[in-house]
């Protein structure tokens, strides 16, 4: 069994669907951030960094295990289970390298733009231009590859997919990149939202997240 310490955020849905796709038991523990909850000394136990998502494996390798950060607990169930993260072959590095692109450029490039253009009182424009031009980049790249491919790493639905695709659905809600001018990602969300596990880690989780692939 493993505990899974969360909140209804994107970022800590990730964890929620490759433990639905993996097939692991599992119990939800909520982590409030709104109530600071992250800063708790038991939950900085497990995440010392407080932040969602982390786990503790009562059935790890040596024992319990804990692991925090998304791209890492992603990593370590794919070990564990041997479904979505093959153990060795060409399809291992293909998948942890767009892993990782998602995990390092993705992610934090969105992240930095919503948070200057959305939440800063007076945002510089010369960033905000700056960082827009990062995500245009980063969209573009991304939908060139899937007009190649159906999913990230090829023709199969791996723990890259997972690491991604809600990072990518964000940007419906604001600008600088309209989906509607990325015709393979818009289809390639909608084959992650039509996964049985997806619905499944959303019904556990908030179902108003359900709403952000469809």
């Amino acid at each position: 069994m493993i505990d899974l310490y969360t909140y209804e955020t994107p970022n800590g849905q990730k964890a929620s669907v490759m433990l639905e796709e993996v097939g692991v038991p599992y119990v939800v523990h909520g982590v409030d951030l709104m109530k600071g909850e992250q800063r708790a000394p038991d939950f900085l136990r497990i995440s010392p960094n407080n932040k969602i998502p982390a786990i503790v494996d009562d059935e790890g390798p040596d024992g319990p295990t804990t692991i925090f950060e998304s791209g890492a607990i992603l990593v370590y169930l794919g070990e564990k289970t041997g479904k979505l993260l093959p153990a060795n072959g060409r399809a291992r590095p293909e998948i942890l390298q767009w892993l990782f692109w998602a995990m390092s450029g993705v992610g934090p490039g969105i992240g930095r733009f919503a948070g200057t253009a959305l939440f800063s009182r007076d945002p510089d424009p010369a960033l905000v231009r700056s960082l827009s031009e990062e995500v245009v980049r980063l969209f573009t790249v991304l939908d060139k590859r899937l007009s190649e491919v159906e999913y990230l790493a090829g023709s199969e639905f791996t723990s890259a997919d997972i690491m991604i695709c809600f990072s990518l659905t964000t940007m419906r809600y604001f600008q600088p990149y309209d989906l509607a001018r990325c015709p393979n990602i818009v289809k390639y969300l909608g084959r992650i939202s039509a996964r049985p596990a997806y619905r499944r880690a959303m019904e556990k989780g908030d179902p108003g997240m359900a709403l952000l692939l469809t």
